[in-house]
């Protein structure tokens, strides 16, 4: 049994991973920090969560307490885990971000998009990209996790195997995607709104996201090649889920396309390849740690199209966390991630 806390505990993604390491035999959250919501219990504050976590109380984040845990989630706003992490892995403490604090690892990049300097730059040497798809062995040996974006997961993992094989031009991606409004966070603001979010669906960041240089260093380490993407991503009316609508050019005849993509994933316990003509539905993941692929060449042309799915909160965060850690600790991988999506 390991001893975990969670920084940034009151937010979804916080919520997300008390979930689910409730059913994980191997992890006991010792500690959970709130600076606002200090003292409050976290079953009062989640009643979803009576019976799991009655006496588990909401703290300040303190790092003697966090120090002595064997690993610590940030599910925190990015900057947060700059000032604490450092001190954090000088214990011992093994440390997954949640946030996008060591995920780019240029840190004047990182300044240009997040709009304040990186706290700790010192640290993006050692950061592993948790991706396991492509990083698992590094994985294991981690002490520092950058847990990827929702966004970034569903995109890279969609265009995985065809940039593996060089099949298309690296220079010629299109990343069509949504995502639903949990996607924002849990913060109060107007365009998350019920009657501002709902029966509509918008683009936004189209000349540019955060998400756009994280992608683009995921593609460019499959390719080793420079990459020409371009991004748009849409809010959609529902809560959870990510849909990625992706576009290559084919640079050569693929042969078989599905062939390719069963064989590339075959032994990867959370990426679902669907059957041949598949248009897989953000319902069919919600709750879970899978993402679902479906490849398409439509009229036996030159485009090839990718759907890919995937619930943001989930393998899009939360899960893909957990599913870090195990394979830090040498968990089965698959620990406290077995449950079946939700329907409806």
């Amino acid at each position: 049994m390991i001893k975990v806390g969670i920084v940034g505990g009151t937010g979804y993604t916080g919520v997300e991973l008390l979930r689910l390491l409730a059913q994980h035999p191997h992890v006991n959250v010792a500690a959970i920090t709130s600076r606002s919501e200090a003292g409050i219990k976290v079953c009062d504050m989640y009643p979803n969560l009576r019976g799991h976590y009655d006496t588990l109380a909401f703290s300040e984040p303190d790092a003697k307490q966090l120090g002595a845990m064997d690993a610590v989630f940030f599910a925190t706003p990015h900057g947060v885990a700059h000032t604490l992490a450092g001190e954090l892995l000088d214990n011992g403490t093994r440390v997954i971000d949640l946030s996008a604090d060591f995920r780019l690892r240029d840190a004047n990049e990182w300044s240009r998009w997040y709009e304040q300097p990186h706290g700790a730059p010192a640290l993006l040497g050692e950061a592993i990209y948790g991706l396991p798809e492509m990083h698992r062995e590094k994985i294991k040996d981690a002490r520092l996790i950058a847990v990827p974006g929702c966004y970034p997961t569903a995109v890279q993992l969609g265009y995985l195997p065809l940039l593996e094989a060089g099949l298309i031009d690296p220079q010629q991606l299109i990343a069509d995607c949504k995502s639903g409004v949990t996607g924002a966070g849990r913060g109060a603001k107007v365009g998350s709104l019920l009657a501002e979010a709902s029966e509509s669906m918008k683009a936004y960041g189209a000349s540019g996201h955060r998400h756009l240089p994280e992608i683009s260093q995921g593609l460019k380490d499959i390719s080793h090649a420079s990459v020409g993407l371009t991004f748009v991503p849409h809010l959609t009316p529902m809560i959870r889920g990510i849909h990625a609508t992706l576009y290559g050019q084919l640079t050569a005849e693929p042969g078989d396309l599905q062939a390719l993509f069963e064989q590339r994933y075959a032994d990867e316990p959370f990426v679902d390849v669907m059957p041949a003509g598949s248009h897989p539905e953000t319902r069919s993941v919600k709750g879970i740690n899978t993402c679902r692929l479906a490849v398409h060449r439509p009229g036996n042309g030159n485009t090839v199209v990718v759907l890919s799915v995937i619930d943001n909160l989930v393998k899009g965060a939360s899960g893909q966390a957990i599913q870090n850690l195990n394979l830090m600790f040498g968990f089965d991988e698959n620990m406290g991630l077995t449950a079946p999506a939700l329907m409806p």
